[in-house]
């Protein structure tokens, strides 16, 4: 496995091997032997899918702080997102700033999200379901979220047209009325 760390070093891009034959392929997409071995440990607890039947659907930015805070592994199993990742650690030198990476279903690549971070990602084509795993159990009270077109964070979330959102998200705060946030 490949792994990279982007613009925000905590932030990782994992890119799996592929075994191909007649048949298709084989991905190992989690090896925590592998992964400690490139200072990765994490202990997933729960794991999460996603259908969004429209180009353009937005989920996030989302987090969970203390005591739930959780890291992410994001993958996509059919279509293409752009993934982001927003610093919100308090006193990082990256605070407030955020990457992104193209994952798709053709390239394989997985987003790991460190604890400290918001998240969130735009679906590049219909129908795609994307998978994460988490290291931490859902807390519908330690649940928060920024508004994904806050011009203060300037995310390029990439793609054209209309952009499609939950209410739920429609309402998120901006990112400076977020408040100091615990992880």
């Amino acid at each position: 496995m490949d792994v990279t760390p982007l613009k925000i070093p905590d932030v990782v891009l994992l890119t799996p091997r592929r075994f191909e034959d007649d048949r298709g392929w084989f991905q190992e997409t989690w090896n925590a032997r592998t992964l400690e071995r490139a200072g990765i440990a994490l202990d997933f607890v729960q794991d999460n899918q996603s259908l969004s039947r429209r180009a353009g659907t937005v989920r996030g930015l989302h987090l969970q702080v203390a005591p739930h805070a959780q890291a992410k592994l994001v993958r996509v199993l059919v279509g293409a997102v752009i993934d982001v990742a927003v610093d919100l650690r308090a006193g990082s030198p990256t605070y407030g700033e955020w990457v992104s990476a193209e994952l798709s279903a053709r390239n394989g690549a997985q987003l790991l999200v460190p604890r400290g971070f918001a998240h969130g990602f735009r679906t590049l084509v219909d129908d795609t379901e994307v998978a994460y795993k988490v290291d931490g159990f859902y807390d519908r009270d330690s649940e928060r979220g920024i508004r994904f077109d806050d011009p203060a964070l300037g995310i390029d979330w990439g793609g054209a047209g209309d952009i499609v959102l939950s209410q739920k998200d429609a309402a998120l705060p901006a990112f400076e009325d977020l408040g100091p946030v615990a992880f």
